[in-house]
């Protein structure tokens, strides 16, 4: 008994590239998964490490500096809040209160100190942080704003994504770093706002894409095999 097989041309030369194409991106996602494990186990020792301090900070590249904590001293300047809108866990308007932070070294740093709810938007509804004052926070490089993110609402100090460009140029002030400094859950005079908002969440299913591109590939490769078997093309003599 001896095995068969005539095949089409053209449909193998397609079969060929489609299953290349397929496995291609199958083995792409494999190389993905890795990356962001990876990445999620760099964040995570960045999250457990202890803090350092902002001229450690700023002696590396900003982005590789991602989810670090670091310890600041200096005092706010709370003249020149700027309330970034969101929405909060049950959908209801809340805003995070980012402040410049003058530290001890002359630097400058916007920190994000939590969110607040409407009614204490108002700096007036709040206590405030006065004088020489120490935080931690998780350093963060934020998103630049998107084509559909709307204006800012300059009047009322409302802005709708955390523009730190924009921000500073508003209230006039040299920003040390691109980054944001999110303050840590340690309580503010009378509660508000409500910091340790950082959230590390990273989306990883490159593992089912890998294992739908490989299982296309075999679809594929069965699909052709079936189809010259119809055609009396494979079989056994």
């Amino acid at each position: 008994m001896a095995l068969r097989f005539r095949p089409y041309p053209g449909v193998t030369v397609a079969a060929v590239i489609a299953t290349a194409i397929l496995i291609g991106l199958g083995v792409w996602q494999l190389e993905r998964l890795q990356w962001k494990l990876a990445l999620i186990a760099e964040v995570n020792g960045h999250m457990a490490a202890a803090p350092i301090s902002l001229g450690e900070a700023l002696k590396a590249d900003a982005d590789s500096m991602q989810y670090r904590r670091v310890a600041l001293s200096g005092r706010f300047d709370n003249a020149k809040e700027a309330y970034v809108f969101t929405t909060g866990a049950a959908g209801e308007p809340v805003y995070h209160v980012l402040t410049p932070f003058l530290t001890d070294d002359g630097e400058t740093l916007l920190v994000d100190r939590g969110f607040v709810p409407k009614s204490r938007l108002d700096p007036s509804a709040r206590t405030q942080i006065e004088g020489e004052t120490r935080l931690v926070g998780v350093w963060r490089v934020p998103d630049a704003p998107g084509a559909f993110t709307p204006v800012p609402d300059k009047a009322h100090r409302i802005w709708y994504a955390r523009d730190l460009q924009g921000i500073a140029a508003a209230d006039h002030i040299q920003l040390a770093a691109p980054v944001v400094i999110e303050a840590d859950a340690a309580p503010n005079p009378g509660g508000w706002p409500k910091g340790g908002q950082t959230v590390v969440s990273f989306r990883n299913e490159h593992l089912s894409y890998a294992v739908t591109w490989f299982g296309l590939a075999a679809g594929l490769l069965g699909v052709y095999l079936a189809f010259h078997i119809s055609k009396g093309r494979l079989g056994w003599d």
